[in-house]
């Protein structure tokens, strides 16, 4: 999601194609811990630091890891 918790526009994949690719793509990231690699409100941001990358093409369980954590999500709902 963006900082503000409301969805990227259609047609902007961050989600690595709805959790469906494992190769190129590109899936939103944050920083739990808010550590950041720069002293700045977006890369400390706990939900939308910055896009993955990686070897495999960004959508990689192995990617998501090499982008700086585990590779794990959280999903949040609302009534």
């Amino acid at each position: 999601s963006q900082a503000d918790g409301t969805a990227f526009a259609a047609g902007d994949d961050r989600t690595c194609g709805n959790w469906t690719k494992s190769g190129q793509g590109a899936a939103m990231v944050g920083h739990h811990d808010r550590q950041g690699l720069r002293d700045d409100d977006a890369s400390k941001s706990w939900n939308s630091s910055h896009p993955t990358r990686g070897p495999d093409g960004g959508c990689s369980q192995n990617d998501l890891k090499s982008t700086g954590g585990n590779g794990l999500f959280y999903c949040f709902a609302t009534k």
